[in-house]
């Protein structure tokens, strides 16, 4: 038996594998194209663990996944695979368009044709599970309730526009063609292997480098904060005992602001590793002109998940992120081999020019 991940060298499809081989014997087929934010350093700790087999390609590409799923006989996929970060998307959506949309209609496809051969248990027991994202329902007003499986979807950047599509190109495939799917959407997740692109993990690296901490426009985005291990517990969940064609919304239930969560990191950091000037790390927020179209607040209700499968998160944000600040004081060869020329190249770019 085995499981088919795709984009597992990612963030959270790395933390994913991790967690699925720290309690299952069950092998797992990593499928990753290794973009800038596929990163085997997160998998080394697998080195030479035949339970884990690692494929590097593209979802898109037919051949090769009819290939892996002829050949292995996955029970179950599950798509981690995406191009991700908002402001990539406002500089460059083509790819998004590509591995968003078109990678996961040609990945439901090749999906759909081996699932439709299978007999018998196989078949009646097989699983495509979708992750998605919160940012495919739009922003909402400060006193809006959180959203909820029902909520219509209003996606507001070229990142959101890309999943949403993918979202409904899943609920298509099992309406029109019976393919057993199950989607879930989830909150911002921080953790360990966060690729040093987005807030968090970003902070902490500036913080300790003494460069500026970026923060668009007033700060006061608000965004829920899932811990990424928590994610993991809850997609396992929703594989094993959610109902096909559902959704299920994850969510930390820690509703933050930018500036407090960075503001929050800086804390920690003056305690764990305090500067040597004896300076505040906070000294060093700087406000920045805001990104297009910033959608002001995210907020996910997961009571659906905890009511039918009754899950819940086991990480506050405050134990959550000192964990986070931890890991990432312990693993500085991490950081040092991820932080490319390249990756040095984009923060310049997108940071270096919009001091206000």
């Amino acid at each position: 038996m085995s499981i088919l991940v795709t984009g597992g060298a990612g963030f959270i499809g790395a933390n994913f594998v991790l967690d699925w081989l720290a309690q299952d014997d069950e092998s797992v087929i990593n499928l990753d194209k290794l973009t800038y934010a596929g990163n085997l350093d997160n998998l080394a700790s697998l080195q030479g663990d035949s339970r884990h087999i690692f494929v590097r390609g593209d979802i898109g590409d037919t051949a090769l996944v009819d290939r892996l799923l002829a050949e292995r006989r996955p029970r179950v996929v599950i798509n981690f695979a995406a191009e991700s970060h908002v402001d990539r998307s406002i500089h460059g959506p083509g790819d998004f368009i590509q591995t968003n949309i078109v990678g996961t209609f040609h990945l439901l496809g090749s999906v759909r044709a081996y699932w439709e051969a299978l007999k018998g248990e196989a078949k009646e027991c097989f699983r495509f599970l979708h992750v998605s994202t919160d940012e495919v329902y739009g922003s909402l007003t400060k006193d809006a309730p959180a959203f909820s499986e029902t909520n219509r979807y209003e996606p507001n950047s070229p990142y959101s526009a890309s999943k949403a599509a993918s979202d409904h190109l899943v609920r298509a495939y099992h309406h029109t063609y019976g393919l057993p799917v199950l989607t879930t959407n989830c909150s911002n997740n921080y953790g360990p292997y966060h690729f040093p692109e987005k807030l968090i993990p970003l902070c902490i690296l500036n913080a300790l480098a003494g460069k500026p901490l970026p923060l668009y426009g007033d700060g006061r985005q608000v965004r829920d904060w899932l811990y990424v291990k928590d994610h993991c517990s809850a997609i396992r969940l929703v594989l094993g005992k959610g109902l096909v064609g559902e959704t299920y919304n994850i969510g930390g239930w820690n509703e933050k602001a930018n500036l407090d969560v960075v503001q929050t990191l800086c804390d920690i950091l003056d305690e764990l590793r305090p500067r040597s000037d004896g300076k505040r790390y906070a000294d060093q927020i700087t406000f920045v002109k805001d990104r297009l179209g910033h959608d002001r607040r995210y907020a996910i209700d997961a009571s659906k998940l905890e009511r039918e499968l009754g899950w819940k998160p086991q990480e506050t944000f405050e134990t959550g992120i000192r964990k986070t600040v931890a890991w990432y004081l312990d693993n500085q060869s991490w950081v040092a081999n991820i932080t490319s020329g390249a990756y040095r190249n984009w923060i310049d770019k997108q940071y270096g020019t919009r001091a206000r």
